[in-house]
């Protein structure tokens, strides 16, 4: 009788699944993703960047990484650099919106002023990185629309259009392991002409306080230029008490001096 519930319950959860539209299965995955990591509160993290020419040579910069959780809307961050000298200082504070353009600004210590960065040069390289502004914002779900593409073993792709029309993508083809909490294994992002430009890895996975997946590796290959950005995480303190005050022009200044 056991085994016969059991078949039962198989046959009916792939019925549930053939029944829905690519469409729907995108977003539904996309939803657990986003559910999976829910109730971090906030966390910081030291990063190193190193950034690699086309011609394979490296540069490396050291910065640190707050981020402070909101469900109401998208989360908030703050990226701080602390070396080398000629970036040193040099600050970005980011409010993602689940709808709407985020609100993304920069202090640069050599004019000691925050710049607010347009909608419309989101698209832009990250000070001199192959991440864009725009790939700073947290995965909110409302940001894109979906369509699932296909299961590969444990891992589902996901297709994600964005909404905000000023993004510099078409879309992202999302790889999420279904085994491991829906994390993210890659991500390909396609440019406004539909050509794949950059693909972004994660690797080397931890998991902390036995629930939240963070990737100690990203990196991030543009195939248009061959250039390549790897960051690597380290020291990751999800019990700091950050609140809003943390996050705002005031800090933003403070935090580059």
């Amino acid at each position: 009788m056991k085994k016969s519930i059991i078949t039962t319950i198989t046959i009916l959860a792939g019925i549930v699944s053939y029944g829905q539209t690519a469409e729907e299965r995108g977003l539904q995955i996309a939803k657990a993703a986003e559910k999976a990591d829910l109730g971090f509160g906030s966390s910081t993290v030291e990063l190193k960047m190193t950034l690699k020419n086309k011609n394979g040579q490296t540069s490396e910069r050291y910065l640190v990484n707050k981020t402070l959780e909101l469900t109401e809307d998208g989360d908030k961050s703050l990226i701080v650099f602390n070396s080398p000298k000629d970036v040193k200082g040099t600050a970005t504070l980011t409010f993602t919106h689940k709808v709407g353009s985020d609100d993304q600004w920069l202090y640069l210590p050599s004019i000691a002023r925050v710049k607010r960065i347009s909608s419309n040069n989101k698209s832009g390289p990250f000070v001199g990185s192959e991440f864009a502004y725009e790939d700073l914002s947290s995965q909110e779900v409302e940001k894109y629309t979906y369509k699932f593409i296909k299961e590969d073993g444990s891992n589902l792709i996901v297709e994600q259009d964005p909404v905000d029309p000023k993004s510099g993508y078409t879309r992202r083809l999302v790889t999420y392991n279904k085994d491991k909490g829906y994390r993210i294994e890659k991500i390909e992002f396609y440019d406004r002409k539909n050509a794949l430009l950059k693909t972004l890895t994660y690797s080397d996975y931890k998991l902390y306080k036995d629930k939240f997946w963070r990737a100690s590796t990203f990196n991030m290959v543009n195939h248009q230029s061959n250039k390549e950005t790897v960051l690597e995480f380290s020291n990751y303190d999800f019990d700091v008490a950050l609140t809003e005050d943390d996050f705002s022009q005031v800090a933003l200044k403070r935090a580059g001096k």
